[in-house]
This record gives C-alpha cells, sequence and structure tokens, in this order.
C-alpha cells in the first residue's frame, strides 16, 4: 500500500512566523487523497494516520486507499434495480394517414398571411389598409423634424379627405391637480365608399386631430352605394344611447341629415340620402352609430349569390 507523507515545518523571527507545507508523494498525483464514498469510510482512514515529529519538522502519513476498498454498494443496488427501456409505439389503426410535416407543403402567400392575421387579430392588424396603405408607418409619415429639431407634422397624402367633427377640451383629475387636453373627433372619406371614424386626445388640437385621423384610416369600412349614390335598402344604427335612422332617397334629393350623420355620409360619398338623429346628441355616438347602419347594409347581388337564385326573383 503506498502512502502519502504531509511535512509541516514552521520557524520563527522577530518580525514574523512564516510556516510552510511541502507535499512528498512517491508517485505523482493530482489528488492528496480520494474522495471518500462515505463518512464512515473516512472516518475509519482518519484513524490509520501516523505523526512523527523531530523538533520542528512534524509528519503526517497516511496510508492511500485501494479501490477495491470503497464502498460502491449504494450505486450498484441503484443502477440493478433499472432495466432497459425499450421504445415500443403502438401499431396505427388501418386506413392511418401520417399528417404532413409543416414544411412539405407549398409557401404561403403574403395575401394568405395576411387574411390569416386578419382574421385572428382584424384588419388593423394585417399591417395594409383597404387602400392599400401602410397604417403602422403613417404616424412616422405625419412627424418630419424641423430645422430647430421640433415635430412637425403634415397631411397624408393618401386620397383621403378629413373632416372634424368636434373638438372638446377634457381633463383628467390626478393628485396633483388637472391635467388639460383637447379630444377630437375626425372622419376621412375617399367619397366613393370608403369611410372612417376616429377619435385622438393630445395637450394640442393639432396633435389631437392628427392622431384622430390616423385612428380612423385604421378603422375604415366600404358603404354599399347604388347607381344613383344611395343606400340599396333602409337601415337603422345604434351606439350606446345614439339611435339612427337611414333611408334611401331619389335622385336630386340631396343628402338631408344634420350634425354627424350628414359629415358621414359625405365623406362616403352618398349623395341621396335621408338621416335622422333618435335619442342622444353626442357627436361621437351619432358618427359611430351611423358607421353601424351602414355595416348592416348589403347589395342585392350579394344576397341572391348567397341564396343561389337570380336577382330577379328577389322581389317575387
Amino acid at each position: 500500500m503506498a502512502a502519502t507523507t504531509l511535512t509541516l515545518s514552521s520557524s520563527s523571527s522577530s518580525s514574523s512566523a512564516v510556516s510552510s507545507i511541502s507535499l512528498h508523494n512517491p508517485t505523482p498525483r493530482f489528488f492528496l487523497l480520494n474522495k471518500p464514498a462515505n463518512s464512515k469510510l473516512f472516518l475509519s482512514s482518519l484513524s490509520r494516520l501516523s505523526l512523527s515529529s523531530n523538533g520542528t519538522t512534524t509528519t503526517i502519513t497516511a496510508p492511500r486507499s485501494n479501490p477495491g476498498e470503497i464502498d460502491t454498494s449504494f450505486f450498484d443496488d441503484e443502477f440493478a434495480s433499472e432495466e432497459e427501456i425499450v421504445f415500443d409505439p403502438p401499431t396505427p389503426p388501418e386506413g392511418f394517414i401520417a399528417p404532413p410535416y409543416f414544411d412539405e407543403g407549398p409557401p404561403e402567400t403574403e395575401d394568405e398571411i395576411a387574411a390569416a392575421y386578419e382574421e385572428l387579430y382584424g384588419p388593423a392588424y394585417s399591417g395594409e389598409s383597404y387602400l392599400g396603405k401602410d397604417i403602422y408607418v403613417m404616424d412616422s409619415k405625419a412627424r418630419k423634424m424641423t430645422a430647430f429639431g421640433k415635430v412637425k407634422k403634415d397631411k397624408i397624402r393618401d386620397g383621403f379627405e378629413e373632416r372634424v367633427i368636434q373638438v372638446r377640451r377634457v381633463t383628467k383629475v390626478v393628485k396633483g391637480g388637472k391635467q388639460l387636453h383637447f379630444r377630437a373627433i375626425v372622419v376621412v372619406g375617399d367619397k366613393q365608399g370608403q369611410v372612417g371614424v376616429g377619435v385622438g386626445k393630445a395637450k394640442e388640437v393639432i396633435g389631437a386631430v392628427q392622431k384622430s385621423a390616423i385612428n380612423a384610416r385604421r378603422n375604415i369600412i366600404t358603404v354599399p352605394l347604388t347607381k344613383y349614390s344611395t343606400f340599396p335598402h333602409r337601415s337603422d344604427g345604434k351606439y350606446g344611447a345614439a339611435n339612427v335612422m337611414l333611408r334611401p332617397a331619389s335622385p336630386g334629393t340631396g343628402v338631408i341629415a344634420g350634425g354627424a350623420v350628414r359629415i358621414v355620409l359625405e365623406m362616403a360619398g352618398v349623395e341621396n340620402a335621408l338621416g335622422k338623429q333618435l335619442g342622444s346628441n353626442n357627436a361621437l355616438n351619432n358618427a359611430r352609430a351611423t358607421v353601424v347602419a351602414v355595416q348592416k347594409m348589403r347589395q342585392f347581388r350579394d344576397v341572391a349569390r348567397e341564396r343561389g337564385i337570380p336577382m330577379e326573383e328577389l322581389w317575387k
């Protein structure tokens, strides 16, 4: 059995005491002692340490344990209890067809991806508006830095016209007092069947109008019109406490309506129609009630196509 010798020597002086440890190992190894497997074996090895001293030098001799003396019964029992696991999948039933991998099919087009996003999150998250304008870069287009580092906002040139319905001063009560802001209601449209209503708040009137215009472009709807620039049929809309009644009119009648209903119809391109506000006089609710009433309208050809009959048989 090989042994490891550890020599401790110390020398004292008037200024300081210096201690040194020298290791004498007959066979060079990286560790002084093997790591004990358990505490009992480690204590038994400590009991076999021998000390020898010759004045200033103390020698500690520890016998090195053989690999066969290490207790490995715990690990042997653990691994012996485990059995070899063999993967045996169940047999697929008759007529089973494995689904194709997601990367085997043809790549999806941009239109299919946009349609999937619109189906999940709505048209505002598709990245493209109805006229093909990117709604996410509208705000960056509206911002323009001047020579003095201030932000100057310009009108967006995308074919839409803007009409301000209402600008109100609103306040928010906080702990330190009241915060003054402006709320603007804007209607945008191309007068060809596309219209949208938006709301925006800012500390300045110009900023509120710009925000509401961008918000209106994100809520564009299509208004069904006939060749006489009127509605195909009557419709009613309700939003909150506001009720709006819309009726088609003969050519030459014009838009007979008031308030926010008239502005929405004019920006949509309606030339002959009758409108009436019932209930609340709130401008925002009446504008949105008009949008709700317009969304209920359908063209006769669309109804005939869904029923699978000619359009002439709708009146029979």
